[in-house]
């Protein structure tokens, strides 16, 4: 377990344990409280054994680990009861004087859930893992230098919505990277990275669109008061702006893939459209010499006895097969099939 304190409003961060983070939060008027839990794979095996008690087993020990450091921290009488529960959806919560989040971050590849509860004096997160996220939050503290614990609240909003536009723009230029590469070159596993991002912007969508719906509800019932300082107004407006922008950007994201989809699919169909011009090419071809070949190997009476000679044997074996190739491929030559399968081999290039 990791905690760090970071004492406003001059961004001083050092690292503590439970114990000095409650002093901490206790004595100093504004303080950013940072505790990172451990992952389940870092936890001994001991303290994931079950307990079995009257026949039903112990809560989760990740849901322990998360209640243990809210009374821990002097929290457990102020804090929502979902607080520090692992598992617990995108939920934003006015408590009167306080407030309780739980704000997705997009942290390499992966969607964390942070943990979050701010009143006038501090804001208190809790996670699993480290999150770079919250790291460079940090770090833009001491330079930012917030005026209270709620305006630090709306960096921690406004960071995790720049988490989400960071991914949805990686992916839709990756996505655009993908589909240059297609028009060059069609190869079988572009399909299988467009269909996983695909699923990214989906997850992305999923997660942002109720986070963006819970915060909006809270933000806007604190909007409508009259005791809402002005400045907090602008805070929150500003996220209600930049959470628009950054779900059209999903949305661009989602469009993008749809529309590498299609192209994907518009080559495939181009290249079987090449495929069934060249076998209509081999059908004009050798249809004809198919059936005079099989015309003149039947055993009837005229061909056994009336075409003994070698010239009538050439004549028809040969000069009528080269008649009808020389014929069948001026007819193509005439037509638009073999025009159209030169201009396909001209505009797929090397």
């Amino acid at each position: 377990m990791i905690v760090s304190v970071v004492s406003m409003p001059g961004g001083t961060t050092t690292r503590t344990d439970l114990a000095g983070a409650r002093d901490r939060l206790a004595a100093s008027d504004f303080v950013l409280v940072d505790v990172a839990l451990p992952l389940a794979a870092d936890r001994p095996e001991t303290a994931a054994a079950p307990d079995a008690r009257d026949g039903q087993d112990a809560p989760d020990v990740a849901d322990a680990d998360g209640r243990r450091v809210v009374e821990a921290l002097g929290l457990a009488s102020e804090s929502p009861a979902w607080f520090g529960v692992t598992g617990e959806p995108v939920r934003a919560d006015f408590l009167g004087d306080r407030a309780g989040f739980v704000v997705p971050v997009v942290d390499d590849g992966r969607v964390v859930h942070v943990h979050a509860m701010a009143t006038e004096r501090h804001l208190v997160t809790v996670h699993r893992g480290p999150v770079a996220p919250l790291e460079n939050l940090a770090d833009r503290l001491g330079q930012e230098r917030p005026a209270d614990a709620v305006a630090v609240l709306f960096l921690l909003l406004q960071e995790s919505l720049d988490t989400f536009r960071r991914a949805a723009v990686a992916d839709l230029l990756a996505v655009e990277d993908l589909e240059d590469e297609m028009f060059e070159r069609r190869r079988p596993e572009q399909v299988y990275r467009l269909a996983r991002m695909r699923r990214r912007a989906a997850l992305l969508h999923h997660y942002l669109l109720p986070y963006l719906q819970s915060t909006d509800e809270i933000v806007m019932r604190r909007m409508l008061s009259r005791d809402f300082p002005e400045e907090r107004r602008r805070l929150a407006q500003e996220f209600q702006h930049t959470g628009r922008l950054v779900l059209t950007d999903i949305q661009a994201l989602q469009d993008a893939t749809r529309r590498a989809f299609a192209s994907y699919s518009s080559l495939v169909s181009g290249e079987q459209n090449g495929v069934i011009n060249r076998l209509a090419i081999v059908s004009t071809i050798f249809l004809p010499l198919t059936f005079l070949t099989g015309y003149f190997g039947m055993n009837f009476s005229y061909l056994t006895d009336e075409m003994e000679s070698r010239a009538v044997f050439w004549l028809f074996a040969v000069a009528l097969q080269v008649l009808v190739l020389v014929g069948a491929l001026y007819a193509l030559h005439r037509t638009h099939i073999w025009r159209r399968l030169r201009d396909d081999e001209g505009t797929r290039g090397p």
